[in-house]
């Protein structure tokens, strides 16, 4: 029979090059805790542990501050596929640049030879620069001026590499597990509810910077097209209202 390793605080720090307050301070907000205890009941870090410490290592790595990567852990999201999906995204946005240059390349040599563009080259380029970014951007762009526009992308460009996870993972992470609650019967005054919608609402802040006109703007454009917003072409735009008030109502109790 073998007996699984098991790590002391101390020996952790050094293998993991932490600090010991580091890892006390992650113990204290429930973020890593030592699982095992001794015999003379001291705790020691497990296996378990160890892998949990790879994860919040992983996150940390990516920009993520400690309450991000508590929900992203606690949500059961692998740091595996949110660098897979991060790399998509990149690689999806290189592309669509790429055919962006191609087009305009080849506008700017007609131009250069005194030649006036013809119709398809100047639609192809059109659709190129339409192309560069998600589709909720164009649904944004109906319910918010150019400087609200402006001011969301300075925010979340403030934010670097958190800034995928958050819109590309964490929130639409939270709306799934409120549809879930709200499929199931929850009560919107339930403590899991509030909690979700608390969250969503500090993610939102984040963004906005607590601008209500951009929030009411960023309100309708899920309204208008859940879909587009979400990124699930499937969305039905119903089910997305009913949510919104279930939201709402949890909102509400909460004041």
């Amino acid at each position: 029979m073998t007996t699984s390793t098991t790590w002391k605080v101390g020996r952790l720090a050094e293998a993991s090059g932490l600090t010991v307050r580091t890892l006390h301070h992650w113990d204290t907000i429930g973020l890593l805790s030592p699982s095992r205890r001794t015999a003379g009941g001291h705790r020691e870090y497990g296996e378990d542990d160890l892998v949990r410490l790879y994860q919040v290592l992983a996150l940390r790595s990516l920009g993520l501050a400690l309450d991000t990567v508590a929900v992203c852990l606690d949500a059961g999201v692998d740091p595996a596929r949110l660098v897979r999906d991060h790399l998509a995204g990149v690689e999806a946005s290189i592309a669509a640049l790429g055919v962006l240059r191609e087009r305009l390349t080849r506008l700017g040599a007609e131009l250069s030879a005194g030649k006036a563009p013809g119709t398809t080259d100047l639609l192809d380029a059109l659709r190129a620069i339409g192309g560069t970014g998600p589709e909720g951007e164009h649904i944004l762009d109906r319910h918010l001026d150019a400087d609200e526009i402006q001011a969301l992308k300075t925010r979340a460009a403030a934010l670097g590499p958190a800034m995928h996870y958050l819109l590309e993972i964490e929130w639409p992470e939270l709306y799934r597990r409120a549809e879930r609650l709200r499929a199931a019967g929850t009560p919107a005054t339930d403590r899991k509810v509030r909690r979700l919608v608390a969250r969503m609402d500090e993610l939102s802040t984040l963004f906005t910077g607590g601008d209500g006109g951009i929030s009411a703007g960023v309100r309708a454009a899920w309204h208008d097209d859940p879909a587009a917003m979400s990124g699930d072409p499937g969305a039905p735009a119903d089910d997305w209202r009913e949510l919104a008030e279930y939201l709402d109502r949890a909102r509400h109790s909460a004041t």
